[in-house]
């Protein structure tokens, strides 16, 4: 039994990311202040964006896209099984019903053939998930959401820093999201954030940030300078001037954890090449993965013993997990939907032979090596058993 488990994921935090928050907290804004601004002002020029809004989480954002787009009670919204719950519940959030389809079996995204197959006249959003760090194919997915007039809200918490035919993910989409969970490319703690060139969206984004509630000019000067409004029925889904310290610190070395997220996993691809039994992440034509996640697949004589390589390479310290259980198997969602096993048999597939192996930017060579060696020991212990 090893002594440590080296984790799937993890935050880098160092000096100057401390000294950040500590001159935040000795400042006279720790709540609502100017880092927050400044903090979606770097995220929004480094995307190409207009406008981007902070909050308080990933799937904070996604509910506030949901509202932003006015999706509610009678309306549908596409999406895929394999993400985090978080991106189906932003749509039930809303009243809404989750519409699930399939994905394709060689980057985990959408299949847009499956997505068109599913539109109805109450179809009023494609919710595109870029699975793993490798942005979905956004062209096919614009192209049907143009024909039919739906908008496309982007899933990207994983994909800060990827690149699409050669532009960065967070301006291609109607509005796109990130995550700043400890785990992403940078952290804020726990934080989220959504992109848009939308002036109108951009209003509703932060109008539902705030709890509908707005302040102004105007206001100030016909009811007096204390005054606001609310206009409609909004949440606390404010992040913090001490979490933008925090992010702004991490923004500064986003490049630099970029590379290493894909200097890494160029070192898995080229010492997993060959080995028997596992099927490698791919990279399509024109996209730069930001490599949130490296996910290998069982071939389908080993998918069966999943548990037992999962178990023996954390007994052995490799902290490997699985991304994600299909979100229509989800109780919640078999109840409430009727979603059943056999609706999805690519992401049902998939699932059953899912493996995420570590990577995050402290990683070091060494490590990379460790697990690939207890990855190709624990499979040779799988054949022989």
């Amino acid at each position: 039994m090893a002594k440590s488990l080296l984790p799937y994921g993890k935050q880098w935090i160092d000096k100057d990311d401390v000294r950040g928050v500590v001159r935040t907290l000795q400042s006279d804004f720790i709540t609502q202040g100017p880092r927050i601004e400044e903090f979606e002002r770097r995220i929004a020029d480094f995307c190409g964006a207009r406008y981007a809004v902070a909050y308080s989480s990933g799937t904070a954002a996604l509910h506030a896209a949901s509202y932003a787009i006015d999706l509610g009670q009678g309306d549908e919204a596409i999406t895929s099984p394999i993400s985090f719950i978080g991106t189906a519940n932003a749509i039930v959030f809303q009243r809404a019903r989750p519409v699930f389809a399939d994905i394709e079996l060689d980057t985990v995204n959408l299949d847009p053939s499956e997505v068109e197959k599913r539109i109805t006249s109450r179809t009023k959003a494609i919710f595109a998930v870029d699975f793993a760090g490798h942005p979905a194919p956004l062209r096919e997915l614009k192209r049907i959401a143009k024909a039919k007039g739906l908008y496309v809200v982007e899933d990207a918490a994983h994909a800060l820093g990827a690149k699409y035919h050669g532009r960065r993910v967070g301006a291609l989409s109607d509005i796109s999201i990130f995550s700043f969970h400890p785990v992403k490319h940078i952290t804020t703690g726990e934080g989220g954030m959504a992109l848009t060139n939308n002036a109108k969206l951009c209003r509703r984004l932060r109008l539902f940030r705030n709890h509908g509630m707005v302040r102004s000019d105007e206001l100030s000067e016909k009811h007096g300078p204390w005054y606001y409004a609310m206009e409609d029925l909004g949440y606390n889904y404010r992040v913090s001037d001490i979490q933008c310290a925090l992010g702004l610190s991490q923004f500064r070395k986003v490049e630099r954890f970029l590379r290493l997220r894909r200097k890494l996993a160029a070192s898995y691809l080229k010492k997993l090449k060959g080995v028997s039994g596992i099927i490698l992440p791919k990279e399509k034509m024109g996209i730069e993965s930001s490599y949130h996640l490296f996910v290998i697949q069982l071939k389908t004589a080993l998918k069966a013993q999943r548990r037992i390589l999962f178990e023996e390479m954390r007994r052995r310290g490799i902290g490997v997990n699985v991304h994600y259980i299909p979100i229509h198997l989800q109780p919640y969602y078999i109840k409430n939907f009727a979603y059943k096993a056999g609706d999805y048999p690519n992401a049902e597939l998939y699932y059953s032979r899912a493996l995420t192996l570590p990577l995050f930017p402290a990683m070091r060579e060494r490590d990379v090596d460790q697990v690939v060696q207890v990855l190709v020991k624990s499979l040779a212990g799988l054949r022989s058993a």
